[in-house]
């Protein structure tokens, strides 16, 4: 390649396409969240019809949000999502606060808890990759740290991916693409397959398990959501690419939208397979569900292959959030709003590559957490900055040459005033009823602060 004038920056590219970016959106929601939590939700819930109705409302919850987004996107088509959007709204301080608490909580630990799913299913075929198998444990309970060959397996597959986003994004975007049609095509399979010619039951529908949670049923079904806003988490995902996708303002609302409505669609469809297959009380706790259903509905053979391809399907995940993380470190070093390294892009690659990395290495560091501790602090830390973010379109359009997307309009102000109603209710429960990982994740967000007051601290002409 020639080599790159002086007085020139290598920057992003525009080469992301409206498949792409949706692909990204469905990979970062379908993952985690619907291949494990449905049971940890059956042993605090107790009931088919609470699960499937937490479910529908986080679909629509999740769709409320990703219209409030794609009018954010449309209005800002710079890479960075919450950070842009927040630092316009209510000054760079908040900015570089979503930017922070992304790093660790948006994506990092997400990441972490993606490629800890990926080793429990492969705990079918080695059963030593289990978490529940973890051959050291330091602390007991939330305290805990977990040490053992999944830990191991969850690094790798993390350390790999980051490598090869370092490569550019023309090309991971073509293995991302790979990874979303076989993650659709294993998921259409299962479901319909399972509904088919599978073993199930459905009297399973109308069976209740005996509940582990000691919280009464509305409560824990507001905290239930916390668990299922995680597994919706993504649908914000092409706002983060939003500098590389051709002809943005087009391209993001049609990429958010169908994104969203397909993984609902799926959601409730494999959860309802779940339920077919297996009884609720030996639901209870379980991570890899996929695994446990497929058996139950097909026999030890080819519940293992279903195990295998859910194993592939949660890498498209993994990967969809190791590319989209480094955009938000990047575009907030660019405004000399974060670490100057993060902002440094490959001649080469056109990918910031310094960011990619740092990322990478504090979601392996993740991996030594307990899974449902890092859920529950996902799930806050997102709702969080969501909340904030679909708050600040009421701070935009009071302000001259707004664009305002017409879906919004309907019923205006309900779809985004619901999304910020319902969001700070599941942050409250969380407070009281699951403290230790909602004040961390409060915590992170103080750091992130003092981070700011006394370390980085953006300038006032901030160009987004």
């Amino acid at each position: 390649m020639p080599p790159t004038p002086q007085h020139t920056r290598p920057g992003l590219l525009r080469q992301i396409g409206f498949f792409s970016a949706t692909a990204l959106v469905i990979s970062n929601m379908v993952g985690t969240g619907i291949f494990a939590t449905t049971g940890f939700m059956a042993a605090d819930l107790g009931s088919p019809q609470l699960i499937l109705a937490c479910w529908g409302v986080g679909a629509l919850f999740a769709l409320a949000g990703a219209l409030s987004y794609s009018e954010l996107g449309v209005n800002f088509p710079s890479s960075g999502g919450e950070y842009v959007y927040l630092t316009h709204a209510y000054g760079p301080e908040w900015g570089f606060m979503t930017g922070w608490v992304s790093f660790f909580a948006g994506f990092s630990a997400p990441i972490a808890a993606a490629a800890l799913a990926f080793s429990d299913y492969l705990g079918y075929f080695f059963p030593v990759l289990k978490q529940a198998n973890a051959a050291t444990v330091i602390g007991s309970g939330a305290f805990s740290l977990r040490l053992g060959a999944g830990q191991t397996m969850a690094a790798a597959l993390i350390a790999g991916l980051t490598v090869l986003n370092c490569f550019g994004v023309g090309r991971t975007a073509k293995v991302q693409n790979v990874l979303t049609s076989t993650k659709l095509l294993v998921i259409a399979g299962f479901v319909i397959l399972g509904f088919t010619v599978g073993a199930g039951d459905w009297h399973h529908f109308s069976q209740h398990a005996v509940r582990t949670s000691t919280v009464s049923l509305p409560t824990q079904f507001m905290i239930s959501l916390l668990w299922v806003m995680v597994g919706y988490s993504g649908w914000n995902a092409a706002t983060y690419v939003a500098e590389e996708v051709r002809r943005p303002e087009r391209t993001l609302p049609a990429a958010i939208a169908a994104g969203s409505l397909t993984v609902a669609v799926l959601y409730l469809g494999l959860n309802m397979i779940y339920i077919y297959a297996t009884p609720m009380e030996q639901l209870k706790g379980v991570i890899a569900v996929g695994t446990l259903s497929a058996r139950n509905l097909f026999g030890p053979g080819i519940g293992g292959v279903f195990s295998a391809l859910m194993a592939i399907s949660i890498v498209s995940t993994v990967n969809a959030m190791v590319t989209i993380g480094p955009r938000v470190y990047y575009a907030m070093a660019k405004n000399r709003a974060f670490f100057p390294a993060a902002a440094k892009v490959s001649e080469r690659w056109h990918t910031p590559v310094n960011a990619i990395l740092a990322q990478g290495l504090c979601a392996i560091a993740m991996t030594v957490t307990p899974f449902p501790e890092l859920v529950v602090y996902i799930g806050f830390s997102l709702t969080l900055f969501t909340v904030l973010s679909v708050a600040s379109i009421f701070v935009f359009r009071k302000r001259p040459g707004w664009q305002r997307l017409k879906p919004l309009e309907f019923a205006w102000p309900l779809i985004p005033l619901s999304y910020i109603l319902v969001g700070t209710c599941m942050m409250g429960y969380g407070v009281i009823w699951q403290p230790r990982a909602s004040l961390t994740a409060l915590a992170t967000v103080g750091v992130g602060a003092l981070v700011y007051r006394y370390g980085v601290r953006a300038p006032k002409d901030l160009n987004l």
